[in-house]
This record gives structure tokens, sequence and C-alpha cells, in this order.
């Protein structure tokens, strides 16, 4: 196993690279199971995406999605929910079904068979083919808080201070209206997957970057599971790659800008 690095000059070249790799995935399979995620640079990511299927357009009507997380109780039937998130980003702007789209079903009242069910969702649709990751400023995939299990489970979590200061912008920029918990998929389920391909722009994301790829394999920084991933690749831009050093930039792949 070897986790491969890309870096790319900028944010906007760091997504536009990620959107291809989606775009081949469904051009290259009709039946495609992505996973996806969410967050400020994946609206770049899906920007580009929906372009680049406008442009050369691909029949999505068989292909599959299912996201990493969703928050908890009534505000995941809300406008600040992950759902309406890729409604306004993705869903609304594809030929993919809807019954076809899936997230963690945040408002539900059996959190534990709801849970189960999706992960044999996730199962019956063959698994997942290429898995979009963000990553977080504690190290998280997903909602993989620290001491999150390398072989977690679609599950209940609680969200750490800094990831709810992290995802303020939706809730006025009040952390304290951040859900406190929310439905993630586990690191066990994320490493089953085909491929997995994390994306991580700007200077805030240096420190963990150098974390992940160069320190220790620790359940405090679930992303660091990565390292046991059959496929993984690390989509850097040059901010968020700052801090690895020269033996590791050494053997990473970098691209030029887009034109």
């Amino acid at each position: 196993m070897f986790m491969k690095l890309v870096i790319a000059p900028d944010q906007d070249t760091a997504c536009a690279h990620v959107a291809d790799m989606l775009y081949t995935c469904c051009a290259q399979n009709p039946a495609a199971v992505l996973g996806l995620a969410t967050g400020r640079t994946m609206e770049r990511v899906y920007g580009h995406l929906v372009r680049r299927i406008h442009d050369r357009p691909v029949n999505l009507a068989g292909c599959t999605t299912f996201n990493l997380d969703e928050y908890c109780g009534p505000v995941a039937r809300t406008a600040q929910s992950y759902r309406a998130y890729m409604q306004h980003h993705l869903f609304r702007h594809l030929d993919i079904l809807p019954t076809q789209t899936h997230l963690p079903p945040g408002d539900t009242d059996d959190v534990t068979a709801a849970c189960a069910r999706y992960e044999t969702a996730i199962r019956a649709a063959g698994g997942i083919d290429l898995q979009l990751l963000g990553i977080g400023h504690t190290g998280h995939i997903g909602f993989n808080e620290p001491l999150s299990s390398f072989a977690s489970r679609t599950r209940r979590v609680r969200l750490a201070p800094a990831t709810r200061a992290q995802n303020a912008e939706m809730f006025g920029d009040c952390p304290d209206d951040v859900p406190q918990h929310a439905l993630t998929v586990g690191v066990g389920t994320i490493l089953e997957t085909r491929r997995a391909v994390l994306l991580a722009t700007g200077p805030g994301k240096a420190a963990i970057i150098a974390r992940v790829t160069e320190g220790a394999i620790s359940p405090m920084t679930s992303a660091s599971a990565l390292h046991f991933h059959p496929d993984c690749t690390f989509v850097l831009d040059e901010d968020a790659a700052m801090d690895l050093s020269d033996e590791c930039r050494w053997m990473a792949e970098f691209i030029l800008p887009r034109h």
C-alpha cells in the first residue's frame, strides 16, 4: 500500500482535478457508486463536475451516491442539512435519480437500526467505487472524531468543539447552534471503499495534512487510517502542502494550473 500525493498550484486546480476523477469514474462505469462529502471546498469540486458533465454529458441514471454524514435532530430536515447542501450544489443539476442518492437519516428515532440499514444499503449497491473525503482540523474524515476506532461503522457521534466551530458558518457563525451530534459513516466502512480521494486546500489544513501523512497512525487522528487503504490519493494545493517535508514532496506528483 502506498499513499499517493498530488500537489496543485492553487485551490481551483486541486478542485478541478478531483472533479475530473469523479467524472472519469462515472464515464467509465455507468453504474458507479460514489461516496460524497460536503464542505466549502467541495462546492468548487461540484461546480467543476457539473460544468464538465454539461460540456461532455454522461448518463448518471445508473449511478448511486452515499454521503458520509448528516446532522442529528430536526436540522436534518432544514436548509442547513447536508441533504439540502447536496441538492443545491449537485443533485439538482444532474440526471441522477433521487432514489439513488443516500444520506444517513439524521432525523431518525431508531439510530441503531437506521445506521445498520445504511451499511446494508452500501453493501447492496456493491460497495463504493470512489470515496471523496475532506479533512477536519481534528484530523477527522467524515465525522470520525478523535478516538474513533479504525473498525468503526456508521453510527451516532458527538462532535468536537473544534468541529462545531469549523462548521458554524452555515449556522450564522454561531458554534453553539451547530448540532452536537451527527451520524457518520465509520472509518472501517471508508477503508473498504475501492478508491479514496482526500482533498485539502488552504494554509489552515497544512499542519493536519503534515501530521496525517508523516506522523503517527492513531485513532486520535482518524484520517491517518488512510495509510491502510489500498488505493488512496491526497490532492492538495500548495498552501495545504506547505508543511510537508522535502522527502514527502519529492514523492508527490505536481500538476499544472488550469488555463
